[in-house]
């Protein structure tokens, strides 16, 4: 992986009135690198992920990009950038096609201008072509995008995404909602798409899932960072115990009986 971050995330504060969203938040992200960010309800994960997408400006603090400070006045700007995100509810419309969603509205045209015309032909192959090298082999591109399972529609977006020129990639809990199989076939992605150079911000309170694909793994609590370590360095259960609060769960146990 390359020294200089994709992009970099420094000293982040976030404030909506009285209430301090973000306070002090610093992550980074390398080429070729999946960077955890994990927390637990109400640490902070969905005003990051909007921070670093364009959807909010930081009160304080800095964003860079390749070395290169940034300024994204909203998420247009920051996908002209490199940065996308794919939510949890994936942007799609089930009754139409895989092709149609993959493309959405930024379909090939054909022809010469007045007389364009969609190249349905062009659209469908690239869409195959996309979900191939992301591991999924598609019966016929024109089948609705709902009769996909969880898994394969989050890797629409996925592929979708890279597709159209992201180098940094926030997944907001791709996993949450899936079974075993599907988040197999989701953290196969992750790992497909970290091999080709790009950056990934793996948004998850699971930490199993983390692990699985993680190169580096940051804690959110309550807005503010509890600590960022590489592979190896922390154990499942030490990182459970830093998203949750491992002294207020231990106490909370004590007085269960030691049940939880």
């Amino acid at each position: 992986m390359a020294d200089t971050p994709l992009i970099e995330l420094i000293d982040i504060k976030k404030q909506f009135g009285p209430v301090i969203a973000l306070n002090g938040v610093s992550v980074s992200v390398l080429p070729g690198e999946c960077h955890c960010l994990l927390g637990d309800n109400g640490a902070g994960k969905s005003t990051f992920i909007k921070t670093m997408a364009g959807v909010h400006k930081p009160t304080t603090g800095e964003i860079r990009m390749n070395g290169q400070k940034v300024d994204f006045a909203n998420p247009r700007d920051a996908m002209n950038a490199g940065v996308a995100t794919v939510y949890q509810d994936l942007a799609m419309i089930p009754l139409m096609s895989v092709t149609r969603n993959f493309w959405m509205g930024r379909e090939p045209r054909k022809g010469v201008w007045p007389f364009q015309f969609l190249d349905m032909d062009r659209a469908n192959q690239v869409t195959l072509e996309e979900m191939r090298r992301m591991g999924i082999s598609l019966r016929e591109p024109d089948q609705a995008v709902g009769t996909l399972s969880g898994g394969e529609r989050q890797t629409v977006a996925i592929a979708r995404a890279v597709y159209f020129g992201a180098k940094v990639l926030i997944l907001d809990e791709p996993t949450s909602a899936l079974g075993v199989r599907q988040t197999a076939n989701v953290l196969a992605t992750i790992d497909r798409v970290r091999k080709t150079g790009n950056g990934i911000v793996f948004i998850t309170h699971n930490v199993r899932h983390a692990m699985a694909v993680g190169d580096r793994f940051t804690v959110l609590n309550r807005g503010k960072t509890l600590g960022t370590a590489k592979r190896g360095e922390l154990k499942p259960e030490e990182l459970q115990d830093m998203m949750v609060g491992g002294a207020e769960m231990a106490e909370l146990s004590s007085s269960l009986g030691g049940t939880v």
